[in-house]
């Protein structure tokens, strides 16, 4: 095949609605600040909002249930910031990209780290949560390893994580991409999308429809509180229903 062959056929392939599909990131705006987004998704649980999105035909926004919450924490939210790394001997020049990797790191960031399927290493510890802190990061999330548990618990900062080993990551993984869309089992999510972890798991809403998923959700929880009223009640679960409960 020539190289006019070849270019035809990439070009028949009409690849721009998957590339944008997959790698284009969001920058819409919200109509109340970034602080009470996040605030008011903090007052809600992980369940409802998951409620809402199958309503907008999304069955796929949990991340895969042996991501597991450190301590039961109540409902954390934050905006992503994305980390990928895979196994790798090599250990030059990673210091200095993580260095970089954490110099961008933000206020109100969750960390979403997905590290290929590496269960050799662990990407979070007691140094990397300090400084989390410092910046005033919400919370971590890793499709992988942690370490220093005990520091992270006295520190007292959210973090969801697959296992726990005392290995460290340098010469055995290394950090690839920062601030990329990331898939974590059936999840695409992308840099800015909300974050939101409770004692239930990790959940993504995507940057695009998260304002209007938040009213919905502030919805549902108003009409649960009719709901526990009217069971607390002794109401018949027919009574329920015909009003419009649900369970």
């Amino acid at each position: 095949m020539s190289v006019d062959q070849y270019k035809k056929e990439v070009s028949m392939m009409k690849l721009d609605k998957l590339i944008e599909m997959r790698e284009s990131i969001s920058k819409v705006t919200f109509p109340i600040s970034d602080n009470e987004l996040l605030s008011r998704f903090e007052e809600l649980y992980t369940g409802a909002i998951n409620d809402v999105l199958r309503e907008y035909c999304l069955l796929n926004q949990a991340l895969p249930n042996y991501i597991i919450p450190l301590r039961e924490y109540r409902t954390v939210a934050g905006f992503a910031f994305t980390v990928k790394s895979s196994s790798s001997t090599k250990v030059s020049g990673e210091m200095e990209f993580r260095t970089k990797m954490l110099d961008e790191m933000h206020e109100n960031a969750f960390v979403v780290w997905d590290s290929s399927k590496d269960e050799e290493s662990t990407s979070w510890g007691g140094v990397m949560t300090a400084t989390a802190k410092g910046k005033k990061i919400k919370a971590a999330c890793l499709d992988g390893g942690i370490r220093d548990t005990h520091q992270i618990l006295e520190a007292d900062f959210p973090v969801f994580y697959k296992y726990r080993s005392s290995n460290g990551s340098l010469g055995r993984c290394l950090i690839t991409d920062y601030q990329v869309p990331l898939q974590i089992g059936t999840v695409i999510l992308k840099p800015g999308d909300i974050v939101l972890g409770d004692v239930d798991g990790v959940l993504v809403v995507p940057r695009d429809i998260a304002y209007d998923v938040l009213i919905r959700a502030e919805e549902i929880k108003e009409n649960e509180k009719k709901i526990f009223g009217w069971v607390h009640e002794g109401q018949s679960v027919k009574d329920i229903t015909d009003k419009g409960g649900y369970f």
